[in-house]
């Protein structure tokens, strides 16, 4: 952020703490001040010692979180800005207005101009952060052929190559999307995460990598040219390295009895989002097999096709319906509550968060 001053201006930050996910979801709480960039060492230290002074979090390893402050023993954010203040021995500026971005794609997914405007850069998804041997030495063959060689990653698990002339753009993106990274992917595509899962993570309750891959196919299949933005998150257990409680769909790995045998299965949260309408996904009380998720995600969605109000997104959608009318769109009819069980594989001390 810049604050503007009498004469010039001046850079620097504003500030948020607390904010966490795991199995008791907490968003960050922006501290009323205006954070100089000389400012900033000092700052958070402060914010260090305020955690280590905190004797309170020291009663359970599991509880030694920042958020628990606010979740669970009253502190609000003018407490936790008089403490940091005190701690670090000035008083901070107020706080200037800023705009959140708003939660859209910010996965530079697509064909999108660079500065110089004789050249462009060409965004490549990467279906679940997995690439394939012979598509990383395809993709810097074409870097080559087409740019000037150079292949940068993204935030998203992404694939960017840069320095494209304009004129030679549409030809890379087809190249790309023949050896399967897509430049012009489905919001289905763009939009699912997935965190590791039963194949390396000894936490996870359920497979997530290659299921979301499943999935995604599986819903581009089912409801071809669906154009809303889309996050989807596939997390393997309560634990919540997927982040499903920031996605318009998240899902939490579960295991549920199928003709008497347990099997993979998803527990589904709808309305997260980060931003200017920042919220955690409400639990609504619907669990399946995994089996059949791409299903009752069909339905979900072409409800909202089919009910939606002008111009109204998946989240405002999501936001006038009551939880039971949720898991009807969803099971395709009226079922009861399932609660949400937070147990998961065994749990490292001090893991929760």
């Amino acid at each position: 952020m810049v604050r503007k001053r009498s004469i010039g201006s001046e850079t620097g930050f504003s500030i948020r703490v607390g904010g966490g996910l795991s199995t008791k979801p907490h968003l960050a709480v922006r501290l009323k001040a205006f954070i100089g960039w000389n400012q900033v060492l000092a700052v958070v230290q402060g914010v260090a010692e305020v955690f280590r002074g905190s004797n309170i979090l020291r009663e359970s390893r599991e509880r030694a979180r920042l958020k628990f402050l606010f979740l669970e023993h009253g502190w609000t954010a003018e407490q936790f800005q008089e403490e940091l203040e005190e701690r670090i021995g000035f008083r901070l500026d107020p706080a200037e207005p800023e705009e959140p971005p708003a939660d859209v794609y910010r996965d530079h997914t697509g064909i999108h101009p660079q500065k110089d405007a004789a050249y462009c850069y060409v965004g490549a998804t990467v279906l679940r952060g997995r690439i394939e041997p012979q598509q990383m030495r395809a993709a810097a063959d074409l870097a080559e052929r087409f740019a000037s060689g150079e292949l940068r990653t993204t935030s998203m698990q992404n694939l960017l190559i840069v320095n494209v002339p304009k004129e030679k753009a549409g030809s890379l993106a087809d190249e790309l999307n023949s050896i399967g990274l897509r430049v012009d992917a489905s919001p289905f595509r763009r939009g699912a995460v997935a965190c590791t899962g039963t194949e390396f993570c000894k936490l996870a309750i359920t497979e997530t990598k290659a299921f979301s891959r499943w999935l995604v196919e599986e819903l581009e299949e089912r409801i071809p040219g669906f154009d809303q933005h889309l996050k989807l998150h596939v997390t393997g257990c309560p634990n919540s390295c997927g982040q499903h409680w920031i996605a318009d769909i998240g899902i939490e790995g579960k295991k549920q009895r199928v003709d008497g045998e347990m099997v993979d299965a998803y527990y589904f949260c709808v309305g997260g989002a980060v931003g200017p309408l920042a919220s955690i996904a409400r639990p609504i009380g619907y669990r399946c097999p995994a089996r059949d998720v791409p299903a009752a995600i069909e339905r979900l969605l072409r409800s909202y096709l089919d009910l939606r109000q002008s111009h109204e997104n998946l989240r405002q959608f999501f936001s006038r319906h009551t939880d039971e009318m949720l898991r009807t769109f969803l099971a395709g009819e009226e079922v009861e509550a399932v609660a949400r069980d937070v147990s998961s594989g065994p749990v490292p001390r001090g893991v929760e968060g």
